[in-house]
């Protein structure tokens, strides 16, 4: 027999163990798919007990002093912080354990701030939402060294609105925001002052600081943000997607009404979750605020989308005794399967329970318009556009870089910012230092929530959304803002860009390159 005759069956051999080989991969990866697919259907309906009084975060709002100036002082400290039954978690917050004080001030008010760093770690604090001088905005430019103190100050320019504050490093926001320091900013006006609008804090006005977690066994906090088994199954890694929700780090919680109509302020102060908020019995409820400020009109609606870093004020009635329970339901992410369920868009999860007392202190009724709510935004003849690409974690194919700037803004400026989805990842685009209305959304009028001044907003497809942004006056040629992705792991793995707003004409003129420490606040 020949020697090409004799190596035929070795060869037969070896092609049918490679077959098998692949058949076997291939069916250990399917069935690893299947188990990894379902994992991630996560729910805790029907689950609470919903057993714990809701706690409210301190209130501060100091009095002014002598020459006009309101002062608030923070301490960013760790510690520990009991979430669920027995177990201590460690824990960070600003003036206590656990997230932060809601600060409250006025449009026209001049605040200052003495802020101490007493954690492991250089850290920041940003004022999301806030208008503020460039070198004052908490970003990762301006770090707080551990056993420092940073004391910035600003006049408080922009009318009433939900905003709120979080660590910003470079590199480790989301760590830093899922260990705790977190806070709402409530600001007010003359207008919302005799809106009509419900404004006792902690009773008909409160504050919800929504954020998923995951826990170990022995109560500490899970970073993890894909396991090997979800990498083997091709989910994306948009980061930590909790199975147990806090609301103001409370646990199971429960609120106790006592008014005919309370306004809550939400706040999606998770690193990746996007949450559809509504109620199973379906009940009208009325959005009456955004982002950057109140609406023209309180809108009626039964289902709510806030990504990660977006606000919304909701007024809901109630009758007296009875039950109503906030839940977020499904949410359609707009991207592709199997993306919608490992991005969390299949979960669902009741967040707080409702409970109206026997009876109710007459509200007054919900004012059909809110008197000096901001107007739309007006977009001048020929504005300048400039388009942005979110793909991955790049934006416009660049990854991040310090001592880069990406744009130059003349100040007081209204300009076009087409911001395009090329992927099929989940995405929310936020800006620093300036307010947003959303033009389009895929060629499409924008929903009524995406409606009002914003400065965080939701990718809900691939293509396009078309902003009409408004700039400040305040300028600085060497302090940049940011804009970014709000997925928490995008910004940290780099989806990130700068922008220096400066006086008209000059912008040709300006660096696009930053020294080290161009924007520190020593």
């Amino acid at each position: 027999m020949s020697a090409s005759r004799s190596r035929r069956p070795v060869r037969r051999r070896i092609l049918l163990a490679a077959g098998g080989a692949a058949l076997t991969a291939g069916a250990g990866w399917g069935t690893n798919f299947v188990l990894a697919y379902n994992r991630r259907d996560r729910s805790n309906v029907g689950k609470l007990g919903f057993r714990n009084p809701l706690k409210i975060p301190e209130l501060l709002d100091p009095a002014p002093s002598a020459d006009g100036l309101k002062t608030y002082e923070l301490e960013l400290a760790p510690g520990q912080t009991e979430f669920l039954p027995g177990k201590k978690t460690d824990t960070w917050g600003a003036n206590g354990t656990y997230l932060a004080p809601t600060l409250r001030a006025r449009e026209g008010d001049k605040v200052s701030f003495s802020i101490r760093n007493e954690l492991p770690d250089a850290t920041t604090l940003h004022w999301h939402g806030m208008h503020l001088p460039a070198v004052m905005d908490g970003g990762p430019h301006q770090m707080i060294p551990a056993g420092a103190t940073w004391r910035p100050g600003w006049t408080v320019r922009q009318p009433a609105s939900t905003l709120w504050y979080h660590p910003h490093p470079h590199g480790s926001t989301g760590s830093h925001v899922y260990r705790g320091v977190a806070g709402m900013i409530i600001l007010d006006d003359r207008h919302s002052l005799r809106s009509g609008l419900p404004g006792d804090y902690g009773v008909d006005d409160v504050p919800l600081v929504i954020q998923d977690k995951n826990f170990h066994d022995d109560g500490s906090l899970d970073f993890t943000e894909t396991t090997l088994s979800d990498d083997f199954a091709g989910a994306d890694d948009v980061g930590v997607l909790g199975d147990t929700v806090l609301v103001n780090g409370t646990h199971d919680p429960h609120f106790e009404v006592t008014t005919q109509r309370v306004r809550f302020r939400l706040l999606n102060g998770s690193n990746a979750r996007v949450y559809r908020f509504g109620f199973p019995d379906d009940r009208t409820f009325h959005l009456v605020g955004v982002d950057n400020g109140l609406l023209e009109r309180p809108q009626a609606l039964t289902r709510l989308r806030l990504a990660p870093g977006e606000r919304a004020e909701i007024v809901v009635a109630f009758r007296p005794g009875e039950e109503a329970v906030l839940r977020s339901f499904r949410a359609d992410l707009g991207v592709e399967f199997p993306s919608g369920r490992f991005s969390g868009g299949d979960d669902t999860f009741d967040i707080i329970a409702l409970r109206a007392a026997k009876t109710l202190k007459e509200s007054p009724e919900l004012p059909v318009r809110v008197p000096g709510a901001p107007a739309a935004i007006k977009v001048p003849e020929n504005p300048v556009t400039r388009k942005f690409r979110f793909s991955g974690t790049r934006i416009n194919g660049k990854d991040m870089a310090m001592d880069r700037v990406d744009e130059v803004v003349p100040a007081g400026t209204t300009e076009i910012w087409e911001i395009e989805r090329v992927d099929g990842l989940v995405h929310a685009f936020h800006i620093h230092g300036a307010t947003f209305n959303v033009l389009d959304v895929l060629g499409e009028e924008p929903p009524v929530s995406m409606r009002g001044p914003k400065d965080t907003a939701y990718l809900p497809g691939t293509g396009t959304i078309r902003l009409a942004v408004r700039f400040g006056t305040l300028t600085d040629d060497k302090r940049p803002f940011m804009y970014h992705c709000h997925i928490l792991r995008h910004e940290d793995n780099g989806m990130m860009g700068q922008f220096l707003v400066v006086e008209p004409g000059r912008e040709d003129k300006i660096s696009k390159s930053l020294q080290n420490g161009a924007g520190s606040h020593h």
